[in-house]
C-alpha cells in the first residue's frame, strides 16, 4: 500500500490521561447530558440551540465565544438549553480545504494530527471549564471518539457521511444524541434510514475489538437543506417540508421523533444572516401545527465572534475560515429570541 507512515498517533488512554477532565467537569457533563436527554425523551419542554463556528480553529477565540454563549445560557434557561457547537473535524466536499483542529491545530502551519488531537481535547476541557457548556463535535471519523467521548454532549453525522454503514453502527453505541444529517441529494427516506439504523443494536469490528451496542434511542433527524444536480442548493425547512418530514417520521414508529433544523448550510444556501429568518420561518411554522410543535426541538446555528469568513491563511480573531457565519451581536439577538418564542 502506498502509505506513507509518519508518526504514530497516542491512545485514547493516553490522550485522557495527558488531558484528564476534573472530577466536577465530569459531573456537571453528566448533569447536562440528562437535561438535554429529557427533551429528547418529552420530558422537558425546552429547545435546544446547537450553536457556534462553522469550524473551532482558535481555542483562545473559541472560548471567549463560548463564555458569552454561558451568560446567555444563564438568562434563557428556562426555555432554551445552548449547546456550544466545536467542530474540530470538517468534511471537504473536494477533499481540499482546512480539515479542522484535528488535523492542523495551527491553521497557519503544517498539519499535525497527534498534535491536533491533544488540542481538540485541550479546548473542550477548557471550554467546559470556564463555561460548564459541554458541547457538541461532528463525527466525521468514527473511531476517533473515544478521544472526545467524555467531554460531548451531542454528536452530529453530516450529509456526506450519513450513508456510511461506520458511522451508522459507531453512532448506535454512543449514550449521547447523534443528530443524523439529510444526505445532500436531500433523500428523507435515506437520512430516515440513518436515524432507524442508529437506533436498533449492532454487532461489529470497532478499534480492534468486536463489539455490541444497545442502540441510540435518541438519534434523530436534521433538516440542513439538500443540492440539486446542477449545484444549486434547495431548501427544506419550510412548513411542506416540515410536515412531509414529520408525517414521514409518525410512520416508521421510531423511538424519540426528534428533527433539528440547520439554519445554515443548503437551507441558506450559505448566505450566514438567512439564519435569522429561517429560525423565524421555522418557529412560525411549529406554533402553526401541534405535530411540529412536539417533534421540532432544536436549531443548528453557524455563529461566531465576528460575521462573515476569512481565507484559511488570514488570521483575524474570532472569524470563521471556512463557512461564514453569524456575528456575536446577531447571534445573542437571535438566541433571545427564539427563548420568546419556542
Amino acid at each position: 500500500m502506498s502509505f506513507k507512515e509518519i508518526r504514530k498517533l497516542p491512545t485514547f488512554a493516553e490522550i485522557k490521561e495527558a488531558v484528564p477532565v476534573p472530577a466536577h467537569l465530569l459531573v456537571k457533563k453528566a448533569e447536562r447530558d440528562s437535561e438535554i436527554k429529557a427533551v429528547f425523551e418529552n420530558r422537558d419542554n425546552r429547545f435546544i440551540a446547537v450553536v457556534g463556528p462553522c469550524s473551532a480553529h482558535d481555542e483562545d477565540a473559541v472560548c471567549e465565544y463560548v463564555y458569552r454563549l454561558a451568560e446567555v445560557q444563564e438568562k434563557v434557561k428556562s426555555r432554551l438549553i445552548l449547546i456550544p457547537r466545536l467542530y474540530t473535524n470538517k468534511p471537504r466536499t473536494t477533499g481540499q480545504g482546512y480539515k479542522g483542529m484535528a488535523h492542523q491545530p495551527n491553521h497557519l502551519k503544517a498539519p499535525n494530527v497527534a498534535e491536533g488531537i491533544t488540542a481538540i481535547r485541550k479546548m473542550h476541557v477548557r471550554s467546559l471549564n470556564i463555561s460548564g457548556l459541554s458541547a457538541a463535535d461532528e463525527m466525521l471519523y468514527p473511531n476517533n471518539h473515544p478521544y472526545l467521548d467524555d467531554l460531548l454532549s451531542y454528536v452530529a453525522v453530516g450529509a456526506r457521511s450519513v450513508e456510511n454503514q461506520m458511522h451508522r453502527l459507531t453512532a448506535s453505541g454512543l449514550d449521547i444524541p447523534v443528530g443524523m444529517k439529510n444526505p445532500t441529494s436531500g433523500d428523507i427516506n435515506v437520512a430516515l434510514n440513518s436515524v432507524l439504523a442508529a437506533q436498533i443494536p449492532h454487532s461489529f469490528s470497532y478499534n480492534g475489538y468486536e463489539v455490541e451496542t444497545p442502540g441510540n434511542h435518541h438519534a434523530h433527524l436534521i433538516l440542513r437543506g439538500a443540492v440539486n444536480s446542477h449545484g444549486e442548493p434547495i431548501p427544506n425547512y419550510h412548513y411542506e417540508n416540515l410536515i412531509h418530514t414529520a408525517s414521514s417520521y409518525v410512520k416508521r414508529n421510531m423511538k424519540n421523533p426528534i428533527i433539528f433544523v440547520d439554519t445554515n448550510h443548503d437551507n441558506s444556501g450559505k448566505k450566514f444572516k438567512e439564519q435569522i429568518r429561517i429560525a423565524r420561518e421555522v418557529l412560525r411554522s411549529r406554533r402553526h401545527d401541534t405535530l411540529l410543535t412536539q417533534m421540532i426541538r432544536g436549531f443548528m446555528i453557524e455563529s461566531y465572534l465576528e460575521e462573515g469568513a476569512q481565507k484559511a491563511d488570514e488570521d483575524a480573531y474570532g472569524k470563521s475560515i471556512t463557512d461564514p457565519c453569524l456575528g456575536w451581536a446577531d447571534s445573542e439577538k437571535l438566541l433571545y429570541e427564539i427563548a420568546e418564542s419556542c
